[in-house]
């Protein structure tokens, strides 16, 4: 699944026009990047959930025949927030767990690598969490890694990428069509030792703003890669 229905607050006014995950870098739409390396990771049966200017989305993507993916759209009326919007989405996404990207990223992370994680989860363990290490503009980071278990405390804190695999039970407290972030689920999950998670030290980006959405195409440009 690829989260794309949030309104882009901090990316306007470019986001006024045109969903964040449609605003273009090294020649091609974010939500495009995110697709091919998904696509090339055996990852071809994709949820994407929409609301803001979300028809604008359906269209330059269509059933995703183009990219060698098959997409199913999970329509918002209202934003649903990240864990709201994932258990909105549950019926199209099935009773095995599932992998979630969130669709305002740039990154290098191998997507094979969530395949088995996503296998392993169950009862036992809920989810699974790719952590980097924390941008500038986050310093402060938000979970802690410590023997595969991802946890709120620690000697050093890293950044949740927006990556992440999921067993279908993390989100049974939360009603369809109601909203709640995916963290609020995750805390509790952790306090139970039921998150595991890995340490991408790889390329990743946020594009939350006009700014990082510049930083990405002067390097793709620099790197001349799209």
């Amino acid at each position: 699944m690829i989260l794309a229905a949030g309104r882009g607050q901090r990316m306007r006014p470019l986001t006024d026009r045109l969903p964040k995950a449609l605003l273009r870098a090294g020649g091609r739409p974010l939500i495009v990047h995110l697709i091919e390396r998904l696509a090339r990771a055996g990852f071809t049966e994709l949820v994407i959930n929409v609301s803001h200017l979300g028809g604008l989305i359906e269209r330059a993507l269509g059933d995703g025949a183009a990219l060698g993916v098959h997409i199913a759209y999970s329509r918002e009326a209202h934003a649903l927030e990240t864990g709201g919007g994932i258990a909105y989405a549950l019926p199209l996404l099935g009773p095995a767990p599932f992998v979630v990207v969130n669709g305002d990223i740039y990154t290098d992370f191998d997507f094979a690598r969530l395949a088995c994680a996503a296998e392993a989860l169950g009862p036992g363990r809920l989810a699974h969490l790719v952590l980097v290490d924390n941008p500038p503009h986050h310093p402060r980071g938000d979970f802690c890694l410590r023997a595969g278990k991802v946890t709120q405390e620690g000697a050093r804190r890293l950044t949740f990428s927006g990556i992440g695999a999921y067993a279908p039970q993390l989100f049974a407290s939360l009603a369809p069509g109601a909203r709640g972030p995916l963290r609020a689920l995750l805390v509790p999950a952790m306090a139970q030792g039921r998150v595991s998670g890995e340490h991408h030290r790889g390329l990743w980006l946020d594009v939350g703003t006009p700014q990082r959405l510049a930083e990405l195409r002067r390097a793709l440009a620099a790197r001349g890669r799209s």
